[in-house]
């Protein structure tokens, strides 16, 4: 059974910066591609982030293009998402999502993506 545990969120004031972590596991052998959603009070889930499973390529959303990055372990299923000039629209939960096979079309899809996290909060104060 496959597990994806997110960490790293909370409360962090206009302007900074925060780094989440997702780490997956149950599936030996197995590289997966990954990404980052989010989901504000209200709005529906939206797609943040994306990594190829051997971390050659990256997408981003255009609302944080230039102020976050996705990277992940250079072996493994262990993603990060750093944060910076965090705005008060970044305020959501953040899923970390696992895909055993990701064609470009699939990555910023909701359904591109076959396992998920229970998400960790940010929050942003002004």
């Amino acid at each position: 059974q496959v597990q994806l545990v997110e960490s790293g969120g909370g409360l962090v004031q206009f302007g900074g910066s925060l780094r989440l972590s997702c780490a997956a596991s149950g599936r030996p052998g197995v590289t997966f591609a990954m990404a980052w959603f989010r989901q504000a009070p209200g709005q529906a889930r939206e797609f943040v982030a994306h990594i190829t499973w051997n971390g050659d390529r990256t997408y981003y959303a255009d609302s944080v293009k230039g102020r976050f990055t996705i990277s992940r372990e250079n072996a493994g299923n262990t993603v990060y998402l750093q944060m910076n000039t965090l705005k008060s629209e970044d305020t959501a939960v953040y899923y970390c999502a696992a895909a055993e096979f990701a064609p470009p079309q699939a990555w910023g899809k909701i359904n591109g993506y076959d396992y998920w996290g229970q998400g960790t909060q940010v929050t942003v104060s002004s």
